[in-house]
């Protein structure tokens, strides 16, 4: 049993205190044992147990130098996850650097350490329990964060470790595992992530050119073929991400100038991620020859190569393959969707039901949950026809005897990671680190390392003929795609529902993935911002729910949405993202008034206490474990996420911010104008609106409660707009 044993403050840090009771004997009592009986074969009323009391100390914050020093002293205290979860997070307040300064300087030195742990003992004792904790902590960190050290071209983390080792603790394996490792990154050429999908002419073999899809070509490749390389090329891109380019606090820093080769390995599952979106919309739209049919051959076609990837458990490819058909160009041919086969469209139904907003993306975690490390898929249709087909190919695979790994939708992570960022602050009371928060973001990246794991157990083989094909895909802009779809359906776009005998094979897929900036085509060029702080108390990036396709800027933009229809025309769905899906963190919980997602790290019982209002610098180490995350589009216990945009050439961006029922307007506009990179000085030249429709908008008194004062029954999409 467990019991709260209140908090302990020391110098520089703070920790949780957890009484633990164990049994650690069960003896006969005395008339049992006269009687010769032993306890472990007696019932309990003639049995004696002892219990023992033990005390588990958890950092909960604390200057750099008290968590790097616990680091030494947390298996000591019984906190066996420390060091795992501090690895993973502490790039977000630290540098590799200046951790393996303090570890191996002030607290590794085994001449003139004065470690409290073992400073009573003897001084050989000493040298031999301090070498065995840093060589604990040393190879722990080379284990599970490796590419922390790959620092070309002088790598001075690394050679500083190997000259502590060489003088600390020579001819150990320590050393000449450092030094193998040196020697590799120093063979490795330094390139950026392989993302099998650019479409620069340098990554094609020499003659080659960009293309539009021959609809031969395509239908040559059997459905289950391109679900296995599609698959292939997620699995390489997934179990490359490094876990900490996930966090927040980085991610969300993307944007900015200096940061353009942050996070690659994101960066490159992302661009894999619109690769297959632009791709499914370039095969259906691409060839102007084609007939209505046989458009909807291929519509057809893509449906059955996303039933493949469901079955393979590759939920990215799945859903890029819905998102596209979900996208404005594809979505309004009205005739095409009418040719397609009923039973067809009833599995595109199913396939797209498991990315339904509802409930903080309910369908999808849960299944993800449940999938993560199950050797097959677990798939259960509506129809039958469509589940005999499953079970066959599943039987398939069984029978072959290779198990599945799991390839998430990596955007559900950076959602979680972006909102934790924006919920809770990055240091308490004191200036200390606020290491709860930093607990609450492994419980993401532990999700992410255990999936990556199970991308072991592919065994896929590339086929070179279906990549280079894939490679050699010509991506249609917005503005192409949209004209395209217009020359081969010319029907009024208001209308754009299909009729009703089919009404339900699209099931709407709100904010889909939302990233930082999302462009609304083709009014105006894409312009880029960056986000300015993007953690804790502040605001971290977000995105519009716009009504876009594709911006073909960069190789990694795109955005693709499906229609909102009549019957709900405040609820302007989206299925968008600046680079592709980015972090997917728009719209936490598009439906206002549900719960959040059961099981997912917004339950019930973790969020910002009432009245709190959290920030960067200042509060207390109370509040630093809230009870109800803020959401987007949903207000709870005194706070919630907005969306502000800039009216004029920034209307189609948004960002993030957290407001409390203590913020009033010229604190939230200030916020806006750092998070658009404006003065904050400029407050009193701007106003903020609330917009209710598309023709009627809510605008806030100078001195205003922003919380109060918002109409809660829409979106929370705000604009800041230059006074008359």
């Amino acid at each position: 049993t467990f019991q709260d044993g209140g908090e302990e403050v020391e110098d520089g840090a703070v920790y949780n205190v957890t009484l633990k009771k164990v049994q650690i004997q069960q003896a006969a009592n005395k008339g049992a044992r006269w009687l010769g009986g032993e306890g472990d074969q007696l019932p309990p009323e003639h049995t004696v147990r002892q219990y023992e009391t033990s005390k588990i100390r958890a950092i909960k914050a604390g200057t750099l130098e008290k968590l790097v020093e616990n680091l030494l002293t947390a298996f000591g205290d019984a906190d066996f996850s420390y060091i795992s979860i501090f690895l993973a997070t502490y790039r977000a307040f630290a540098s590799p650097r200046a951790v393996l300064e303090l570890l191996l300087d002030r607290f590794g030195n085994l001449e003139t350490s004065s470690h409290g742990e073992v400073a009573n003992l003897n001084s050989l004792e000493s040298e031999m329990v301090l070498r065995a904790e840093i060589a604990s902590v040393l190879r722990a960190w080379l284990d599970q964060c490796s590419e922390d050290f790959r620092e070309p071209p002088d790598y001075m983390c690394l050679l500083k470790l190997l000259d502590y080792l060489k003088n600390n603790m020579p001819n150990s394996d320590m050393e000449s595992r450092v030094q193998n490792l040196l020697k590799q990154f120093q063979n490795e050429e330094v390139e950026a992530v392989d993302g099998f999908c650019s479409t620069s002419s340098s990554d094609l073999v020499d003659g080659e050119e960009l293309e539009i899809s021959n609809p031969e070509e395509f239908a040559s490749f059997q459905d289950h073929v391109v679900a296995e390389q599609l698959t292939y090329m997620d699995v390489m891109l997934f179990r490359r991400v490094v876990p900490y380019h996930c966090l927040g606090s980085i991610w969300s820093q993307r944007d900015k100038k200096e940061n353009k080769n942050l996070a690659p390995t994101v960066r490159a599952t992302i661009t894999q991620f619109n690769a297959v979106t632009k791709c499914v919309i370039s095969t259906i739209l691409g060839t102007r020859e084609l007939k209505i049919q046989q458009r909807a051959k291929i519509i057809e076609k893509w449906i059955h190569i996303a039933h493949e990837c469901r079955i393979l458990k590759n939920f990215s490819s799945l859903r890029a393959i819905i998102s596209a058909l979900q996208s404005n160009s594809i979505y309004r041919l009205k005739t095409t969707w009418m040719c397609v086969s009923k039973d067809i469209l009833l599995v595109y139904e199913e396939l797209s039901e498991i990315f339904s907003d509802h409930d903080n993306y309910l369908t999808s975690r849960e299944l993800l949950m449940k999938e993560a490390t199950s050797k097959f898929a677990n798939l259960d249709s509506s129809e039958k026809e469509n589940q005999k087909k499953s079970q066959k190919r599943l039987q398939l695979q069984k029978n072959k005897g290779v198990m599945q790994g799991t390839v998430p939708y990596l955007g559900t992570f950076l959602t979680d990671l972006i909102m934790l960022d924006t919920a809770l602050q990055d240091y308490v009371e004191g200036g200390l680190i606020n290491f709860e928060k930093r607990r609450r973001e492994f419980e993401v990246i532990a999700q992410i390392k255990l999936l990556q794991s199970s991308c072991n157990s592919y065994c896929l083989i590339p086929d070179q003929k279906f990549i280079q094909w894939f490679r050699r895909q010509r991506h249609l802009t917005e503005e192409e795609s949209y004209k395209l779809s217009r020359e081969a359906e010319a029907a009024a776009d208001t209308n754009i529902l299909s009729p009703k005998s089919q009404k339900s094979m699209v099931k709407r897929i709100s904010t889909l993935f939302l990233g930082t900036d999302v462009f609304t085509p083709p009014k105006e060029q894409p312009l880029k911002s960056s986000p300015v702080g993007g953690s804790s108390g502040e605001s971290t990036d977000s995105a519009s729910v716009s009504s876009c396709e594709f911006n073909h800027s960069e190789t990694e933009d795109v955005c693709v949405t499906p229609v909102s229809s009549p019957e709900d025309p405040l609820k302007k769905s989206s299925v968008g993202s600046d680079k592709g899906y980015d972090s997917d963190k728009g719209s936490i919980s598009s439906d206002k008034g549900s719960a959040s997602s059961k099981g997912s790290i917004f339950d019930a019982g973790s969020g910002l206490d009432s009245g709190s209002v959290p920030s960067r610098d200042s509060g207390s180490v109370q509040s630093s474990v809230p009870r109800v995350l803020p959401v987007y589009n949903r207000q709870s216990e005194g706070s919630c996420i907005i969306r502000v945009s800039m009216d004029g050439l920034h209307a189609s961006v948004y960002k993030s911010i957290l407001i409390t029922n203590q913020d009033r307007i010229p604190d939230v506009t200030q916020r806006a104008l750092l998070k658009h990179n404006l003065e904050p000085d400029a407050v009193e030249d701007y106003e903020l609106v609330q917009v209710i429709s598309e023709d009627k908008e809510l605008v806030f008194p100078r001195d205003a409660n922003v919380f109060y004062g918002m109409n809660s029954h829409v979106n929370f999409d705000f604009i800041l707009r230059k006074k008359a």
